[in-house]
């Protein structure tokens, strides 16, 4: 993708000289957001791994009495989570998938594993329009890199818009007929997938056995009480006293809250970070190299060019699907919400702002191009199935059909419901 931006620069007039200036300057215009989204991510997997979440897992699982009802509650639960913030759809939905499949079993419920699976993994996609979608948190973080574009777009206009919600709602219930509906009638039981059937086993935290004055320090809960309490004033200040909105930064100090306050003393926190930290490190260096791109794109004839043949080949009616299906293509190159409105928030503002569509609308039909590409290639299903131990083509086909329901919804929600 560089080789090709950095050609269409040098056939659309640019020197050479300035073509690395703008990759240059590019790549380190995302710092902040960088760490930001490492913070997201870290944190993210620290609180997924929290006894409380398993615990909560293992009891709902034991509530449903029927096949359908094992479904509906195991797509809710995992739309739940996901809304809540991706990281934990994504780090939680393997543990409803394997938790749910284990207690059908253990009552004679028939349940096909694989589709199950798939199907679970299918609500993980409503987080693109949740609490932590990237790309709308960083319009409406003041000082994002879009700002003398944009401005500051707030929550209210894009997670929080009418048709963010309409699309949710109808995603998630479509989701929920086609795992009921659809559901094969051979029976392929977790006990089939020893790797599998492990994970359903419950597992206690190991006792802290401090030997050290420190060692002492960091296994009591007092530290914690007492920087809980401070984030909770920082929160109350920033959402009550001062009356701003969820963005990027007051994100990262509610997961900070939680991590904290669930683990209950420094000692388990670092011990959770530890482990957790190594999902962070692609970010580190992904977001640079997406920057460069985003660099060569704003500051060269690329985007303008881009934007201009994007608004020529559509009208308000057409440009949603058109930026859906945009955003699909560079998401098989681009697993990353946040990377790639980086590379593509540019040229689309500009093309939408060209024909009349409001920047929130094109930004929430991106998104479900964004996802697609989670939906449809194997990135994601990978990391699944390797959390699940299963071999990831087991249920890749029976995800495609979910992929092929998010579009279509999607580009007729983002097309006619209010924005």
């Amino acid at each position: 993708m560089l080789i090709a931006l950095a050609s269409a620069a040098w056939m659309l007039g640019s020197a050479p000289g300035q073509i690395l200036d703008a990759y240059y300057k590019g790549f380190w215009s995302l710092v902040p957001f960088t760490s930001q989204m490492t913070l997201i991510i870290v944190l993210g997997g620290a609180l997924a791994s929290t006894p409380f979440f398993q615990r909560l897992v293992g009891g709902l699982s034991r509530l449903p009495r029927t096949r359908n009802q094992m479904v509906i509650l195991a797509v809710l639960l995992s739309a739940a989570a996901s809304y809540c913030f991706w990281g934990l759809g994504y780090s939680l939905s393997p543990l409803i998938g394997v938790y749910f499949a284990r207690e059908a079993e253990r009552r004679g419920i028939g349940l096909h594993f694989p589709f199950f699976m798939a199907t679970v993994y299918a609500a993980v996609a409503v987080w693109q329009f949740g609490l932590s979608s990237s790309a709308p948190l960083i319009v409406a973080t003041q000082g994002h890199f879009l700002q003398d574009l944009t401005g500051v777009i707030p929550l209210s206009r894009t997670i929080f818009s009418p048709a963010s919600l309409i699309h949710i709602a109808v995603y998630t219930a479509a989701v929920v007929f086609t795992g009921c509906r659809l559901m094969p009638r051979t029976h392929h039981p977790i006990s089939a997938y020893p790797g599998a059937a492990e994970l359903a086993k419950s597992s206690e935290p190991e006792p802290l056995r401090p030997v050290t004055l420190s060692e002492r320090v960091e296994a009591q809960p007092y530290f914690t009480w007492f920087f809980c309490a401070a984030l909770l004033a920082w929160l109350w200040h920033h959402f009550v006293s001062k009356g701003l909105g969820l963005n990027i930064n007051s994100l990262n100090i509610v997961l900070l809250l939680l991590v904290f306050g669930l683990y209950g003393n420094v000692k388990r926190v670092t011990l959770a970070i530890e482990k957790s930290v190594v999902a962070g490190w692609p970010v580190i260096i992904l977001y640079h190299l997406y920057a460069g791109l985003a660099g060569i794109i704003e500051s060269t004839a690329v985007g303008e060019s881009m934007a201009q043949l994007v608004a020529a080949s559509s009208n308000p009616l057409t440009f949603p699907t058109l930026s859906a299906a945009i955003g699909t293509v560079f998401s098989f190159f681009i697993p990353s919400s946040g990377g790639q409105w980086a590379i593509q928030g540019l040229v689309t503002a500009k093309s939408a702002m060209a024909i009349g569509v409001s920047v929130e609308r094109a930004l929430l039909a991106m998104s479900v191009g964004d996802h697609m590409g989670n939906l449809t290639s194997p990135f994601w299903y990978v990391v699944i199935a390797g959390i699940v131990r299963l071999d990831f083509r087991t249920f890749f086909g029976y995800g495609l059909v979910y992929a092929a329901i998010w579009f279509v919804i999607g580009s007729i929600v983002f097309t006619f419901a209010p924005c």
